[in-house]
């Protein structure tokens, strides 16, 4: 994948190749799931950094990041008993650590989802540790980044935002299901997106790339791959439309390229083509994190900047925020919106 340095845990970085390098100023670590495991992937960066002599200046983390920070929102994350863990996060959040690195993050489907529902919209959760809410568009150092949290589920997809802590059996599952609500804002996007992250993979992104290695590695994937379940079509449609340089995502535990060649479409952003990544979590041995070198804009620093469109088409479209389980209309041909 041109541009990129795979990386695996800090044991291993002995063996790690760089597939391809240029000249540019800004490095991004991008990271799979995350599982609460910030020690360890700060570890991985400042290891990688010693090692190759440079400086990571983000990290991109796409989901599962399990915001933790005391033992009540364990009760609000949905995963086994035996998973329910502090783990580290709540040593950023009491300011005990700070992030040595600037981090964003979007949400998976195992998440401290009361404190995500705090924000959003997105904002930071500690000190230089930043999430973009639902979805979100934002800017670092010029270069566009775009997200969306949570993973897809067709029976809550058109349903309001009405979850509320404390969750019930249903609710701590359906409060991270994708929603046609963040969708439809994305797809008001008109100006290029560099990178785009989600949890969930886009549908059919696999004819892209080596299926066939893909499937050597999980056997268990054909079944949905041949019914085509494998994926949100949701995503499917975003990529299409937004047509990012780089889109990452995580969820499936696996290491996986693909390479999407775009045809012209009608409201397209016209990207031309996108290279996308799934990545592993963070375990020894495992391919969980990979390094993109990127231009950026030396002027503008190496901070967050709210995106001036994103801003705009929140506000145009808050009006069809719904915080009740019924179905929610988009506007739009067919939309109905009501």
């Amino acid at each position: 994948m041109p541009g990129l340095v795979a990386q695996r845990a800090p044991h291993s970085l002995s063996h790690l190749a760089c597939e391809a390098t240029y000249s540019c100023k800004m490095r991004i670590a991008v990271e799979g799931c995350c599982h609460g495991e910030l020690d360890k992937i700060y570890d991985t960066v400042t290891e990688l950094e010693r090692q190759k002599g440079f400086q990571i200046d983000l990290l991109l983390i796409c989901g599962d990041f399990q915001a933790v920070r005391n033992f009540g929102d364990l009760q609000a994350m949905a995963v086994p008993q035996k998973y329910q863990q502090l783990n580290t996060f709540y040593r950023y959040y009491n300011k005990e650590k700070v992030a040595p690195v600037l981090t964003v993050f979007i949400g998976g489907n195992h998440e401290a989802s009361n404190y995500m529902q705090e924000l959003p919209y997105g904002g930071w959760v500690a000190p230089n540790i930043y999430y973009m809410g639902y979805a979100g568009i934002i800017q670092v150092g010029g270069v566009r980044i775009g997200g969306i949290s949570g993973i897809f589920k067709g029976h809550d997809f058109n349903k309001g935002h009405f979850e509320r802590p404390p969750y019930g059996r249903d609710t701590v599952r359906s409060v991270y299901h994708i929603r046609n609500l963040e969708v439809f804002r994305l797809k008001q996007i008109s100006a290029h997106t560099d990178i785009f992250i989600s949890h969930d993979w886009p549908k059919g992104i696999y004819h892209n790339g080596d299926v066939e290695n893909l499937l050597r590695r999980k056997p268990f994937f054909k079944q949905e791959i041949e019914e085509s379940k494998l994926g949100a079509q949701p995503l499917a449609d975003l990529l299409t439309h937004l047509q990012p340089t780089y889109w990452f995502a995580a969820h499936l535990h696996v290491k996986f390229a693909a390479h999407v060649e775009h045809k012209p479409s009608v409201g397209g952003v016209h990207g031309k083509s996108t290279r996308f990544l799934a990545l592993d979590k963070c375990l020894p041995r495992r391919n969980f994190l990979q390094v993109l070198e990127i231009p950026h804009k030396e002027k503008e620093g190496l901070k967050i900047k709210l995106d001036p469109e994103w801003l705009t088409i929140l506000k145009k479209t808050d009006h069809l925020l719904k915080l009740s389980p019924g179905t929610v209309y988009m506007p739009g041909p067919g939309g109905g919106e009501k």
